[in-house]
């Protein structure tokens, strides 16, 4: 029966979704807040040091350093600033789009205390006597730059000017000094402080009953603008000790937005055409749920008032490959039950209803990787961590809940009853009364003997472990910035870079460094690495002098020796607590012996990555342990599906008295879910390379990890993996009577039916 009110239904959600996501994609897109790294500004961490002797740095302290920090930025005029506590005494201040950074920096860091003294330096007034927001950038009557004052209090003003008018001639003077501290400690000892400075001193001849007062001197226009400001927000509580600085020329977050963007569209373009030449109907259904993923990923992120960055963009396009996992999962388990003879519908049915076991878990265990990744990452990792982590939420509703509900409409329409929409040919199909079994099809990969040739993968992955150490025992590793004290340089330039032209001109300003690393399709990149930290006058000098030769101002980034030690601390760290978090959910979900051989693998694939980085002398920074992590997700999610498939196959036996019986299972599951692991891993590797090839050369780096970590990861969990599991079964068999009871396979399972 052919029910037209399914299609009607299809086609009224088809013209909602595109007249929704039409008419506000635009509005969504405009109003979500890029980060640093596409739109230009500064970023950096303070860490918060007592003032003077016998002070505490309490939870109090630094929140009222960060409101002072917060009134100082709305005195620059900065648009939606980012000042976040992090820890006990850090703060880390973002301000994108800030063109005149190092004036920023300045005003941030730098206390103004004025005070009015007399002849013999008994101070008068001080700042504490201005009323808030009462200075003003100014000029006087021969158009010299000045700062007018308004005092709180004109009586106490009159006593003063009173006291100092009945002085003889010479000693009836107001003295105005203007007291800089640098709140800021550079990583070096020559920081520089600026010293007290005289501003001014006026001959008092009469009593003045005022409020309002006027500050001159050799001032620029500059100055008493930053001077009107800082006095504005008043002295800070603390001192600021900086020991992280990054800053992005507006041009070169721009062209990094662009490029990143255009490689996310091509790669998403091709998973498209994949899906929908190789899963016909349901590849068509997941195009649709993958557009309104994306929209409501960016909705979330706008809702969140989120900070898009580089690698945030990156997490979306994986995203939308994580969503594209759990279409593949569903279409072909609904390709495996028509093969067995079932009619589409029943197909359908079945098919949902068994990959759901798969999905969840491989979902699962992903989103306890970015769980990690957000809590101890930081900045643009954490970043990274929030937009996958609402990736795999969404996922849930679209690529699972959304995706059946479309298909349930067209399936039960009555107008897809043949095979043919889903990729199967009749001819690939059995009959109901050959009463052929789901987990007894034939496969394409049934010529592949996985566990009797397990020795051969363990010693290849052994001898690779063995030249990893090797290598990185000769190259160690190409520890970036983020790991090591420091600074870091990336110019852009119009035209082609040659390193020795680079390290020419970097001798001609003095600021010769041997550690320049050419980039881009047109090696326009180059990233120059110091050691030593430079200071805040040798940046900017560098970032002028770049500016000018090369046309764009060039990103730099300083760390001090504290966070590249906590950054290396807090990444094994996580990878700890993920690998503990994974055996144990896998052990309660399947069993323990699998979340070991889950472990290996993660080990085997996140090691072989080190050695890669280590031999092809690759900088590893802070988004090269965010593909790490995202690895150690995607990864288990092969390894799950395959543990699951085992389940199943399992399920059906109450006794396994043989070895070789284990060994077929184990094989028998590897090649069933092989077909699924490899377009899985294939369209995750699509967008990959379109990232390297065509995205910025920012997360060039991090593609690279990711695109590694894949292929390792599909090798791992189908020849290290469940072959460890084998190993460890026989071994307790052995120990015990030989057999595995149906008692203690139960755990491995669950209550759901297996067809």
């Amino acid at each position: 029966m052919k029910l037209k009110s399914r299609i009607v239904a299809f086609v009224l959600i088809m013209v909602i979704f595109a007249a929704t996501i039409g008419t506000t994609v635009s509005g969504v897109l405009k109003d979500i807040k890029l980060g640093l790294d596409l739109q230009g500004g500064f970023e950096v961490l303070y860490e918060v040091n007592q003032l003077k002797e016998g002070q505490k740095i309490t939870p109090e302290v630094v929140s009222a350093t960060a409101k002072a920090l917060d009134k100082r930025i709305n005195e620059i005029g900065v648009s939606e600033p980012s000042i976040e506590i992090e820890g006990e005494n850090r703060i880390r201040v973002q301000l994108a789009g800030v063109e005149d950074q190092e004036s920023a920096r300045k005003l941030l860091s730098t206390s103004a205390n004025l005070s009015f003294r007399d002849v013999d330096d008994n101070l008068l007034l001080d700042g504490d006597d201005l009323k808030p927001g009462g200075a003003k950038d100014s000029f006087d009557q021969q158009n010299r730059p000045i700062v007018s004052l308004k005092l709180k209090d004109a009586k106490k003003f009159a006593d003063i000017t009173s006291k100092i008018a009945a002085k003889p001639a010479g000693q009836n003077l107001l003295v105005v000094w203007l007291d800089f501290e640098e709140g800021v400690d550079s990583y070096k000892a020559e920081s520089q402080k600026a010293k007290p400075r005289y501003a001014s001193a006026a001959t008092v001849n009469q009593r003045l009953d005022t409020t309002d007062v006027m500050i001159s001197g050799n001032f620029t226009v500059e100055e008493t603008k930053n001077l009107s400001g800082i006095l504005n927000a008043g002295a800070l509580p603390v001192k600021l000790n900086e020991i992280y600085s990054t800053s992005v020329g507006a041009q070169f977050g721009d062209d990094a937005l662009k490029s990143t963007v255009f490689a996310g569209v091509v790669g998403v373009v091709i998973i498209f055409l994949f899906m929908l030449f190789y899963y016909r109907l349901p590849g068509f259904i997941s195009i649709i749920t993958l557009a309104v993923f994306t929209f409501l990923v960016l909705v979330v992120f706008d809702w969140i008032n989120a900070v898009l960055t580089l690698p945030g963009i990156a997490a979306i396009v994986l995203g939308i490959g994580m969503a594209v996992d759990a279409n593949i999962l569903a279409a072909e388990r609904i390709r495996e039950e028509l093969r067995v003879g079932y009619s589409v519908k029943q197909a359908f049915q079945i098919g949902s209803k068994q990959s759901l076991s798969a999905i969840v878990d491989a979902q699962l265990t992903t989103l306890l990787a970015a769980a990690v990744l957000f809590q101890f990452g930081t900045s643009s990792v954490k970043g990274f961590a929030t937009t996958l982590i609402i990736s795999i939420l969404l996922s849930f509703l679209t690529a699972v809940w959304g995706s059946r509900v479309l298909q349930g409409l067209l399936v039960n329409s009555g107008y897809f009853n043949n095979p043919a929409w889903f990729g199967i040919a009749k001819s690939k199909q059995h009959s109901l009364d050959e009463k052929v079994e789901t987990l007894d099809l034939s496969t394409k990969f049934d010529r592949f003997d996985f566990v009797h040739n397990r020795k051969k993968f363990y010693t290849f992955s052994l001898a690779i472990l063995v030249a990893g150490l090797v290598v990185l025992g000769i190259f160690r590793l190409n520890l970036g910035v983020d790991f090591s004290s420091g600074t870091r340089v990336q110019i852009e330039a119009d035209q082609t870079l040659n390193k020795e032209e680079v390290s020419k001109y970097l001798d001609s300003i003095n600021l010769s460094s041997e550690d320049i690393v050419l980039s881009g399709e047109k090696s326009n990149n180059a990233v120059i690495r110091y050691k030593d930290d430079l200071s805040q006058a040798d940046i900017l000098k560098l970032q002028k002098d770049a500016t000018e030769k090369y046309g764009h101002k060039p990103t730099v980034s300083t760390v001090s020796d504290t966070v590249g030690k906590e950054l290396v601390k807090n990444a094994i760290y996580a990878l700890s607590l993920a690998a503990i978090g994974i055996i144990i959910y896998v052990a309660i979900r399947f069993e323990w012996r699998m979340g070991v051989g889950a472990i290996v693998s993660l080990l085997h694939d996140v090691f072989l990555i080190v050695a890669v980085f280590s031999f092809m002398r690759l900088e590893v920074d802070i988004t090269f342990i965010a593909a790490v992590l995202t690895i150690v997700g995607y990864s288990i999610n092969d390894t799950i599906v395959t543990f699951d498939r085992m389940r199943e196959n399992l399920d059906r036996y109450d006794t396994i008295k043989d070895r070789e019986v284990l060994a077929d299972i184990v094989n028998k599951s590897l090649r069933q879910t092989m077909g699924r692991s490899v377009n899985t891993v294939l369209t995750v590797i699509i967008v990959t390379v379109s990232l390297l090839i065509l995205g910025a050369p920012s997360i060039e780096n991090f593609s690279i990890a990711l695109l590694v970590g894949l292929i390792t990861g599909m090798y791992s969990s189908i020849c290290i993996a469940a072959q460890i599991w084998y190993s460890l079964k026989v071994r307790e068999m052995k120990k015990s009577d030989g057999q595995i009871h149906k008692k203690e396979k139960k755990q491995w399972g669950t209550d759901e039916p297996t067809v």
